[in-house]
This record gives structure tokens, sequence and C-alpha cells, in this order.
């Protein structure tokens, strides 16, 4: 089998694949390499993923790349917005051009006798076996599995009448409108998803094991706002990609070192948000914040629709499904 040699292959053409290929041009523009992405389309993540609200939970200016500045309005930014940013990078460098669309990685081996990297994909255009060598390999895959995410064996799952749906398998003309539905778990899909889903629902309701750190953070920050008005566009976006990042190493900072206090300003906060109906032990973890990630709250959405009742929820074990179609 003959093969292709690249100085550098990029597996995956998602946000970090992208980021890395524009690197490459920048700073290498001598070096040859290719991007490998088993799926149709570039932007991973930002391509993948449908479910109604999808966004980012980190604000574009720490998530985005240090040479494209970030000029939306939106600090926290929903999933169209981030593929189109992406994509914008990928023409402005033409990484675009360097991109193996449905190419699904089997196999990668090591030669010592002349230090290179063999790496075997299925190009599934042609359903061919193919290989190409490389002297170095950049793993841009995410962890997310392409094939579905995890589900698990809920007891009754197969008998339950109702609808069932993963988040990364989202229908696009789910009709939810009306009925009463439950979120399994309490991340950051959840915390997107309910506020989203609570507009048209009977009822949403949040079913968690546990308890999550959760924080509220603005949609549209003034002083990114002022800075831009300020300075221009390359200096405002590297200032405020710095004070960003700064505040965000502060803030785990502060919670390693004072995680009582941390801990009371952030549950003080939500409890101001939610209102005095509501039982704090929702949003009382048993651990520290950040010994595990704080879940952002755009705006305050999920404390606004728990606060109205358009959301409920529930900290408990599930034990099963029922038959019936209950949601």
């Amino acid at each position: 089998m003959s093969k292709e040699h690249f100085d550098v292959v990029i597996i995956g053409a998602g946000l970090s694949g992208i980021g890395a290929a524009c690197h490459l041009t920048k700073k290498c523009p001598d070096k040859t390499f290719c991007l490998l992405e088993g799926r149709e389309t570039m932007g991973g993540t930002w391509d993948l993923f449908k479910y109604p609200g999808v966004r980012s939970d980190s604000d574009m200016f720490t998530l985005g790349y240090n040479f494209k500045p970030w000029a939306s309005s939106q600090f926290l930014a929903d999933g169209p917005s981030i593929l189109n940013y992406i994509k914008e990078a990928a023409a402005e460098y033409d990484a675009d051009s360097k991109i193996r669309y449905n190419s699904w990685v089997e196999s990668i081996a090591w030669d010592s006798s002349d230090a290179t990297w063999t790496i075997t994909y299925e190009d599934k255009n042609s359903g061919k076996t193919k290989q190409i060598s490389c002297n170095f390999i950049n793993s841009c895959t995410g962890y997310y599995s392409y094939d579905g995410g995890y589900t698990p064996d809920f007891d009754g799952l197969a008998d339950f009448k109702g609808t069932v749906v993963h988040p990364q398998q989202w229908p696009e003309d789910l009709d939810y409108k009306g009925k009463k539905v439950v979120v399994i778990g309490s991340g950051a899909t959840a915390v997107t998803l309910i506020p989203e889903l609570s507009y048209d629902t009977a009822h949403v309701t949040m079913l968690q094991r546990s308890p999550t750190y959760m924080a509220a953070v603005p949609g549209i920050d003034p002083s990114v706002e002022i800075v831009r008005k300020l300075l221009p566009e390359n200096l405002s976006y590297r200032v405020n990609r710095t004070v960003k990042i700064s505040i965000a190493s502060a803030f785990y900072e502060l919670s390693q070192r004072f995680p009582k206090q941390v801990r009371s300003l952030l549950l003080g906060d939500v409890k101001r948000k939610v209102g005095p109906n509501i039982d704090m032990k929702h949003f009382e973890p048993h651990y520290n914040p950040w010994d595990e990630r704080v879940c952002a709250v755009k705006s305050g959405d999920l404390f606004k629709a728990v606060k109205e009742g358009s959301a409920s929820i529930v900290t408990d074990h599930m034990t099963g499904l029922l038959k019936k179609e209950s949601c």
C-alpha cells in the first residue's frame, strides 16, 4: 500500500484541529500537513450538537483563538456562532483546503527505524483503506463518541412509551411543546437545555443525583463593550482575553484557598436569584467549589425558570422508567 507523507497530521477538524492548522500555517509555513476528519463537515462539537439553546459554557475570550478576535457581542456564544467562527478561521488560513472529510482513523503505528508514524484510515467516500505517514501527530479528536453519547442502562427503558432523547442525537423536528419533560443530570448541557425548554413545555424537571455549583454569567458583558469602543479590534481582543483568563484563574485559586467563603458567595447569589420559596438543598454540593467544574448559567436564565415555576429540580436517584407515557 503506497503512502503519502506529511510533516504533521492533525486528527479532527473541530475547534482545536482548525486552531492547530492555523498555527501551523502561521508559524511553520514550510511544513506540510493535512487534517483527517471522520465526519463530512468541520466544526466538531459545534456542528454535531443540535439541541435547543446549545452554547458554550466558557466565555469566548477564553475559548476563542488567540490569533482571531471574537467579534460578536455574545459572551457565552451559541453553537451556530461558534461554528461560523471556526469556519472563518479555516478559510482565512486556508486550513479548509487541507481537510480530508469522511476519513475514519483505524490505527496508528510508530516505526523507530525511520522515526515516522503510519496512520491507517478508512476513506468513507471510496470505501477504501488508505495510509499516510508523518513525523508528528496532533490528536484533536475531543472526548465525544460520534457514534452516540453514553446512555445508562435504565431499568424499563425498552418498554417506556414516552420519548427518550440523548442531547447528542437531538432530532431537529422533535415536538416537545406543551409536554412534561424530565432532564436527567445537572451538568453544563442540562443547565443550557432546561431554560430553553421551559419556554414551550408544560413543565421541565431537572432530575439530579447530586447538586452542582452554578453561577450566573452575563450574556453580554458591558466591560467588554467599553474596551472595544476605546481600543482597536486586535488590541481590545487581547486585553479582554487576558482579563477574562486572569479572572477565571483567580476564581479557581480563590476557590482552592478559601473554599468556605467562595461557597458562601456562590450559594448566596443563587438564593437571591431563585427566591425564598426554593429549597436550597438542590444547589448545595457536598464538595468544595472547583473540585468539579462550576456551571455557567447564562444571564441567570435557569434560576429565573425555577423561580417562576416553569422548571423545577429534584435531587434523588433514578430507579427506572415506567411503561406508560408519563412525559
